[in-house]
């Protein structure tokens, strides 16, 4: 059975955000974040992460499904208090940073503007 574990809409990107997506990095937090932070980050509302989120899950970014390959020590924690997570398109199965959730280094950047609504979805 698969579940819904986290699900947000997009508010607004920060001014620096197209330059980290160039690099394969999408820096998510929510609304209410310092506006130094808010500058490099993909605002969203923040709602609670109904169940951890783990390697084998699905990033649903509106119509594109990208496969989690790995998930950091501290992703779960830094998502369910602060909104706050970091997806990298780096491909690899060991985080490189403890906050990072990684996916295929080939898939592509999905467009993201105000409305778009992010899911992780995985099995229960």
């Amino acid at each position: 059975m698969t579940i819904t574990k986290y699900e947000t809409q997009v508010t607004k990107l920060g001014p620096v955000t197209q330059d980290f997506m160039a690099e394969g990095i999408l820096v998510f937090f929510q609304m209410t974040v310092p506006d130094e932070l808010a500058e490099i980050a993909i605002l969203h509302t923040h709602n609670k992460l109904q169940q951890e989120v783990v390697a084998g899950d699905k990033l649903i970014i509106d119509d594109y499904v990208l496969p989690i390959l790995c998930v950091g020590e501290v992703a779960n924690e830094n998502l369910a208090n602060l909104g706050h997570f970091v997806v990298k398109f780096n491909g690899l199965t060991q985080p490189e940073m403890p906050g990072d959730i990684s996916v295929p280094s080939d898939a592509p950047i999905p467009p993201i503007a105000p409305g778009t609504i992010i899911k992780i979805v995985g099995k229960k």
